[in-house]
């Protein structure tokens, strides 16, 4: 009998200690729960959070996950798996026909044309180098300058370019002192709209611009060394033309034509390429522009509302709860998603792209690159972290992937909105929580 006793006690002790075993490294809802709990800073705000194990392919925590917040930035994540759905490996510059010695050509909305940092010059090259006569088809894009919901007091602001059919050099002038600390700009036809205003008075130098026109104004004090500044400037089809004029050093006449049926396409920049500018320095106006590249794949008009119609009723309409979208960079307080399916998006994205690595190159990297390279450390000199930051006044997100020190993967999306407490506390504490389920699972 006591031989009996003591096996079974010992079958219990070994099937209690495998249980423990297998329960090794993964996350429990009661300990992210307690962790919720014993913050007083996430508890005086409007806090969401879901978090799901990659591995075994379930919600582990969810707080608030079915309500809508907010998502700021985190709204480009959509924008991103809206374009590895509609777009090939690389992004339409162009559509052109050529009739005898005319080359007529439309706008695709490409943010890469000529910008500042990718330096792509495939479609301008096109351009150039067709010998043939140029003509540009405008009217193609039938959306406003801003999106649905966007301040527009942030017009001179770098960070809210207008939208428009063909951008050159990211539609943002740079205003710098040069070697001489003369004031410069730069597209340099744009030398012509900048003067210096005696009775502009800022409290320190900046460049405004007239929010109707390209009047360019500076104070009339010294300029500071190394001063630099980027402002939108105002688009217009007669801008566009002129600005290609000056570059291409040719004539380009407009014509009033829709978009021909047989109209062959000009690829400019590698697709993953512009991704990553998007993603990791969060940039808007590569968003903005890359839904109207969208557009141009599927519609004869550059259109944001059908391209984001299209890609809620075909590509994410098995998502938890229906976004309401209505941007590509997330300006707009309008956008409203859920954590849980943001969650679910961030893992249609890996299914999509069917490499974590790939996915994780595009993205901002704990410690390493883009908007949470200062908030978090690595892990003995590697990114143990990939996500999406969003940030409003008042609002700050962060969604993504992270991989804790047993090699577990969690995809999660971290969503505090209506707090009145500086930016940095609440991703501090972020960041605080992330880290602890990184070190401890």
């Amino acid at each position: 009998m006591k031989r009996k006793v003591f096996v079974i006690i010992t079958l219990i002790s070994s099937l209690l200690l495998q249980a423990r075993i297998a329960d090794a490294g993964h996350i429990k809802k009661r300990k992210v729960k307690k962790l919720f709990k014993h913050s007083q800073l996430l508890n005086s705000h409007f806090t969401g959070f879901a978090l799901y194990d990659l591995d075994n392919q379930k919600m582990i925590y969810e707080q608030n996950s079915d309500k809508y917040f907010t998502p700021a930035s985190n709204t480009k994540l959509f924008t991103y798996y809206t374009c590895l759905k509609m777009l090939s490996d690389s992004i339409p510059a162009l559509k052109y026909v050529i009739h005898g010695d005319s080359l007529i050509f439309w706008g695709t909305g490409d943010p890469s044309f000529l910008h500042s940092d990718l330096k792509n010059v495939k479609g301008f090259n096109f351009l150039k180098n067709s010998h043939k006569k140029l003509f540009f088809a405008a009217g193609n894009y039938t959306g406003d300058i801003y999106g649905n919901g966007w301040s527009w007091d942030d017009y001179n602001d770098y960070y809210q370019a207008e939208i428009n059919e063909l951008p050159i050099e990211d539609n943002v002038a740079l205003l710098y002192a040069d070697k001489n600390d003369s004031l410069q700009i730069k597209p340099a036809y744009l030398k012509r709209y900048l003067k210096c205003d005696s009775n502009y008075h800022p409290h320190s130098f900046r460049v405004k611009r007239d929010f109707v026109s390209n009047s360019f104004v500076y104070p009339a004090t010294n300029i500071p060394k190394n001063f630099k500044q980027e402002i939108p400037w105002k688009t217009s089809t007669a801008l566009t033309l002129a600005l290609l004029q000056d570059t291409l050093k040719d004539t380009i006449r407009l014509i009033n034509m829709p978009l021909a049926t047989d109209a062959k396409t000009i690829y400019s920049e590698k697709a993953d390429t512009v991704y990553k500018h998007m993603l990791q320095p969060s940039d808007n106006f590569m968003a903005e522009q890359l839904l109207l590249v969208c557009s141009s794949t599927k519609f004869k008009t550059l259109n944001t509302d059908s391209v984001i119609n299209y890609s809620k009723t075909h590509f994410l309409n098995d998502l938890p709860d229906v976004p309401q979208w209505v941007d590509g960079s997330g300006l707009s307080r309008q956008n409203l998603f859920t954590p849980r399916s943001i969650v679910m998006l961030l893992r249609k994205i890996l299914d999509e792209v069917k490499s974590d690595s790939l996915v994780h190159s595009l993205m901002p990297a704990g410690g390493v690159v883009g908007t949470i390279k200062k908030a978090y450390k690595t892990d003995n000199g590697q990114p143990f972290i990939w996500a999406k930051t969003g940030s409003l006044n008042n609002n700050y997100n962060q969604s993504g992937y992270f991989i804790t020190r047993k090699g577990k993967r969690f995809a999660f999306s971290f969503m505090n909105n209506n707090f009145i407490q500086p930016d940095s506390q609440v991703r501090d504490e972020m960041v605080k929580l992330i880290t602890y389920l990184h070190d401890n699972y």
